[in-house]
């Protein structure tokens, strides 16, 4: 009895030290991040109040200032990219020159490092040749519904990721759970397992997780885990990498966020990806940290969704996690032979019907692959198309696109927060209702607490469930996956589970209909105009 009183007292000692690292650890994520964005700042002021001065100084400077931005409005300007995005960066470089075009530089080229496009392709010239599309499933889809055919073409030939049949998915309306189901399937891996999440919290949520990577590396198990810095730097610290490697699991961190000049750091890798021996596979909108699975409520109750995948469209999360694990810096120890984890499972799906195709977006090919997916998703609707989105940011051709099909007839949906994460993000999100509900779309604000979900569904035949937001830096600026679902039940599923969060929900349409501005939008419309910068 004395001895387990003691032991008591010494776990309770040792999850107390726990928690104080972790407090600890956000205290030094903050720090760091604020150093980081005031010394990003300084520098950044530093060459502009350089610029300034020799603008001043010398007449031929300022003119050549003055010659360069007027061409780089008139590139700007020429280039194929939506008006949203070209026009602010117009206004400001035109009103603002030497600030302007350096941010420009710095922000608008959306990580066109030349290097950094090298990497990838290289990486990638070796990946998609072994992800073939079997031509059998080509034809039976376009048997099927030519339509859909046409859109999985679209991701195939943009890419590169095909379209599969033999696959079972299970949709998950409970983050927390996909969780359990994602535990169960690692606690059963036998060669490797990828973890690939733009945020991790090392509290909870995660260290349940940790639990099972380190007995399975222990094992022989390859375990890797790649995390946003951005994404994870109020929740995370180099002693949490540190301690993964002394646990022989595998990590890496995408784009570190660090004091200097970098033209990549606006580009993040957004996406939420576990593949288990190529066999299994998890995807949704969630991360892990606490409140995603309402371990905490920040927000109030946080809605988020998820699939698990098994069987031959887990490739497709395999290479995906592949690419950035060795393309995203030059001096890591990259895999030579992919083979190993990209098996023939030999697994027959218990669901013989339907298509799946998990498929990734990346800002280095300026195809706007998620956003013409949501698109393609609207031409095709003819009864109904729902969305969900925790941000609501879109171009004129997204609104356009929504408003015709809604006036063509088709139930045009779109689920919102009713208690925002980011109070000035949700005043740009409502101000696109009032043009969306004149043309005849529909609004709903999810009023238990904060929809993270990124899923749409249209005439019981297909739906998208994955990362992507209906907002800029999911469309341009974000790497991020998805999954595309055609004629299987879990489009019912995500259908029933939409007609769900409609009664949990306010609708605003009528409240915004037909309403006319007033002085107090001012201040939405500028958030507005330049929320595509960044």
């Amino acid at each position: 009895m004395i001895a387990a009183d003691k032991q008591a007292k010494k776990e309770a000692k040792k999850a107390d030290h726990s928690r104080i690292e972790r407090k600890s650890a956000r205290r030094n994520s903050l720090f760091r991040f604020i150093f980081t964005l005031v010394g990003i700042s300084f520098e950044i002021g530093l060459i502009v109040a350089g610029f300034n001065v020799l603008n001043g100084k010398y007449e031929e400077i300022s003119i050549a200032t003055r010659v360069i931005a007027f061409l780089l409005v008139l590139y700007i300007y020429s280039t194929d990219k939506t008006s949203a995005l070209k026009t602010p960066w117009i206004v400001l470089i035109l009103l603002i020159p030497v600030f302007g075009i350096i941010m420009y530089l710095l922000i608008g080229l959306n990580g066109v490092t030349r290097h950094m496009k090298e990497r990838f392709a290289g990486i990638d010239a070796k990946l998609f040749p072994l992800l073939p599309q079997n031509p059998d499933t080509v034809y039976t889809l376009r048997e099927e519904n030519r339509s859909l055919q046409n859109m999985s073409g679209y991701l195939m030939n943009y890419s590169h990721f095909p379209v599969h049949q033999n696959t079972d998915v299970t949709y998950y309306s409970d983050a927390a759970k996909a969780l359990e189901a994602q535990e169960e399937d690692l606690r059963k891996a036998k060669q490797f397992i990828f973890m690939e999440y733009y945020a991790i919290e090392d509290r909870e949520s995660w260290a349940g997780i940790e639990e099972i990577l380190k007995e399975k590396a222990a094992a022989g198990v390859t375990v890797r885990v790649f995390y946003d810095d951005m994404g994870s730097i109020h929740f995370l610290t180099k002693s949490f990498r540190d301690r993964l490697e002394s646990e022989g699991i595998r990590c890496r961190v995408f784009n570190p966020f660090a004091p200097g000049l970098n033209a990549f750091l606006n580009n993040r890798d957004h996406r939420k990806i576990t593949v288990i021996d190529g066999k299994v596979g998890f995807t949704g909108g969630y991360n892990i940290a606490n409140e995603y699975f309402n371990i905490t409520h920040p927000y109030g109750h946080w809605k988020d969704t998820g699939l698990r995948l098994e069987g031959d469209a887990v490739k497709n999360l395999t290479v995906m996690f592949l690419e950035m694990w060795n393309a995203i810096r030059p001096n890591d120890i990259d895999d030579n032979d992919f083979s190993a984890f990209l098996p023939e499972t030999g697994y027959e799906a218990k669901e013989k019907d339907g298509f799946v195709q998990p498929y990734g977006d990346t800002p280095l090919d300026h195809e706007t692959v998620g956003e013409n997916v949501y698109l393609s998703l609207a031409g095709y609707a003819r009864e109904y198309l729902w969305f969900v989105t925790p941000y609501l940011i879109i171009t004129n051709e997204m609104t356009r696109t929504l408003r015709l099909a809604a006036k063509s007839g088709v139930d045009v949906r779109i689920i919102t927060p009713g208690i925002p994460d980011k109070p000035m993000i949700y005043r740009v999100t409502r101000s696109y209702y009032k043009p969306l509900v004149d043309g005849g779309v529909r609004i709903f604000e999810y009023t238990p607490g904060f929809p993270h979900a990124k899923m749409a569904v249209t005439d019981d035949d297909a739906a998208v469930c994955g990362t992507i937001n209906l907002d800029y830096r999911s469309f341009y600026h974000h790497f991020e996956d998805s999954c595309l679902i055609m004629k299987k039940k879990a489009v019912l599923d995500i259908r029933d589970d939409f007609e769900k969060m409609f009664e949990e929900c306010e609708e605003v349409t009528e409240k915004y209909k037909g309403r006319g501005r007033s002085p107090m939008d001012l201040g939405q419309m500028l958030l507005r105009m330049f929320a595509g910068l960044f």
